[in-house]
């Protein structure tokens, strides 16, 4: 039964993963506003974010489903959040940042059951760490399109996994949903599951 699960996003990454554990589910992009709050932890951030995603869809009365799936994911570097680059030079910024250094790769998600009106909702962090870029690599993956809707402006599931020397944690988790944690919040909350 797709109709009973959505995820509240229009991330493809974010749907490529679901499909990949064989979970049915149907994808209504959320509307919910993307801002920082003042004095709000990039935890409580993305936590926020995520719940707001999947209420902003759950409350919609013309959309049928009982779990609502949103998620956000930032990277943060130098105590620095870095979302999704404003464009090339932006990018080519964020790809100066990371290389040579170590980041970590926050995502959060979170679980509305319109049913019962439970809730699971949790961030999870993931280590990375970019080997040393040089200025025509990073202007090639510029001109290669992929750092344009990305957190951090890199794809480790794409062409930015060149960069990538080192990761600690859930790889899923980078690419835009802790698969592990979240199948295990699913199961808590009843949602039937392949495995």
């Amino acid at each position: 039964m797709h109709e009973q699960i959505v995820l509240a996003s229009a991330s493809p990454r974010r749907k490529d993963l679901l499909e990949q554990i064989g979970l049915k589910f149907q994808v209504i992009p959320s509307n919910a506003k993307e801002q920082l709050l003042p004095d709000e932890t990039p935890e409580a951030h993305v936590i926020r974010l995520s719940i707001d995603k999947a209420s902003e869809v759950a409350n919609r009365p013309e959309v049928a489903g009982r779990w609502f799936i949103g998620s956000d994911t930032i990277v943060l570097c130098n105590r620095q959040i870095l979302g999704k680059p404003a464009d090339k030079q932006h990018a080519a910024e964020m790809l100066r940042l990371l290389s040579g250094r170590e980041h970590r790769v926050l995502s959060g998600y979170a679980i509305l059951d319109r049913k019962t009106g439970e809730q699971r909702a949790e961030a999870v962090s993931t280590a990375v760490r970019f080997r040393e870029l040089t200025e025509v690599e990073i202007a090639r993956y510029i001109a290669s399109g992929e750092p344009a809707d990305k957190a951090g402006a890199y794809a480790i599931q794409g062409l930015g996994v060149c960069f990538v020397a080192g990761i600690e944690g859930s790889y899923t988790n980078v690419v835009g949903l802790p698969l592990c944690r979240l199948t295990l919040a699913l199961k808590e909350l009843g949602v039937p599951l392949p495995i």
